[in-house]
């Protein structure tokens, strides 16, 4: 049975390697609906939205991790967040006026690549790395190579409907392996595979056509979906970062303060009684 939005592990025991497959359908489709993204900002969204589900499972603990850029160029922010529960959430901005590109640079122009991990008990911790490389999943393969000195492998494919990722990683024992050619062959073996190849195969017969020749263990698959994290709280608190007089002078043009949530379009209002709750006026210290 094809997989729909889906995360899975896998594992070649023998190479030391690890690796993750995840497909996301509608969960992406709730993303991009509404949005009417061209086509170059789109598929860097699923790329940075595949990412961060793949990358999730690294987390050995409850919490979110998320892929953070902020460019100067015709794309000036991408972000994707997922949970270790497989929930995400992700948004891209961009210009009217794109470049017929691929290419990061070209899109991000001067820019860093921000990934952070935030666990629901700990300290948060975050990475970053300057997008010097050419493609995303070149750029995060990097920023594996400096974070934890593990050889990491991404690939990325989308169309208007669907979208999938794959990485590989070489586990930290893997330099005392006598098989040392086991990246090489098993990097090189996922490249060929194609993303029409993808959408009308399972898992598990991907895996198959790729590594029958070596030992192979599938994890179970975890279910992906959609879910922003936006609530009237998280709304108040923004508002509250605005400042007092910002909030009051707002009130004095308009007679709500109306928040909007880019990733889902949630639209809270706020009127004078509540923003003087939120700020204290009028009540005695």
């Amino acid at each position: 049975m094809l997989e729909g939005d889906s995360f899975q592990k896998f594992l070649l025991d023998e190479c030391h390697i690890r690796g993750e497959i995840v497909r996301l359908s509608k969960s992406f489709q709730e993303v991009t609906a509404n949005k009417d993204y061209p086509q170059i900002p789109r598929a860097l969204l699923a790329q940075a939205t595949c990412a961060s589900v793949l990358m999730t499972g690294t987390l050995k603990f409850e919490g979110r991790l998320a892929v953070h850029a902020r460019g100067e160029g015709p794309v000036s922010l991408l972000m994707a967040e997922a949970t270790d529960q497989k929930s995400f959430r992700s948004i891209v901005h961009y210009e009217d006026a794109l470049p017929d590109s691929n290419d990061l640079g070209d899109l991000l122009g001067k820019a860093q690549l921000a990934i952070t991990i935030e666990p629901d008990k700990g300290q948060r911790y975050q990475g970053i790395v300057p997008l010097e490389r050419s493609t995303l999943a070149e750029c995060l393969a990097h920023y594996f190579d400096l974070s934890e000195q593990l050889d990491t492998h991404f690939m990325f494919a989308s169309d208007d409907e669907y979208c999938y990722g794959l990485m590989l990683q070489k586990l930290p024992d893997y330099k005392y392996i006598d098989d040392q050619d086991a990246w090489d062959r098993v990097r090189q073996l996922a490249e060929t595979l194609s993303f029409e190849e993808v959408k009308q195969n399972d898992n598990a017969t991907i895996l198959h056509r790729l590594y029958h020749e070596e030992s192979v263990q599938v994890y179970e698959s975890e279910p992906v979906r959609f879910e922003c994290t936006c609530s009237e709280e998280r709304s108040l608190n923004s508002l509250y970062s605005l400042g007092k007089d910002e909030a009051l002078s707002i009130l004095d043009e308009e007679p709500v303060i109306g928040i909007d949530c880019q990733f889902c379009g949630a639209h809270y209002e706020f009127d004078r009684e509540r923003v003087n709750e939120l700020f204290n006026v009028g009540k005695p210290h």
